[in-house]
């Protein structure tokens, strides 16, 4: 009983992972289409990534058992960790003035994504990754998403420790 009651807790912990996720996208878009704040192919596919682990985190929260939980939670935890590195990248080009030619390699190759045809409002290049926005509260976007993905990884790793904690404990 107490392990049903601790995979439906991490049921609902997935689906919060999800929404807070879809909840950062909406604030992309809001900064986006009321402050005027353009996207660049770095925020794009950081984009990507969150929507990924919404996706990933709501496909998780349905399932049944612990098995597919810990699939899900191991391929947020990857998706995570490409975010992690892709808002360390954009930082770095932030910090580092001077770094872009005002070209990015990465715009022909996010704008010819299937989502950047389908919705190009959101999901097509239209600034450069070194233009700096005010930042929210001291600190950058990018910053922002790198906290966000930050949390998010250690989150699920820590959940997929200690079930395997829990496994091992249990085995023994």
């Amino acid at each position: 009983m107490n392990d049903l009651l601790s995979l439906r807790r991490e049921r609902r912990l997935l689906v919060l992972l999800g929404l807070v996720s879809l909840g950062l996208v909406g604030g992309a878009l809001y900064l986006q289409f009321a402050k005027g704040e353009d996207p660049c192919p770095l925020c794009i596919i950081q984009r990507y990534f969150f929507i990924l682990v919404a996706i990933l985190a709501f496909a998780g929260a349905t399932c049944r058992g612990w098995r597919g939980v810990r699939v899900f939670e191991t391929l947020i935890a990857i998706v995570a960790a490409a975010g992690i590195g892709t808002a360390l990248r954009h930082l770095f080009i932030q910090l580092n003035p001077g770094f872009s030619c005002g070209f990015d390699a990465l715009q022909p190759i996010v704008d010819a994504l299937p989502p950047a045809h389908w919705l190009p409002s959101v999901f097509k290049v239209a600034g450069l990754c070194e233009t700096v926005y005010p930042p929210i509260l001291g600190i950058l976007l990018p910053g922002w998403a790198l906290i966000a993905f930050a949390l998010t990884f250690i989150a699920v790793a820590a959940s997929l420790w200690r079930r395997r904690a829990k496994r091992r404990l249990h085995a023994a």
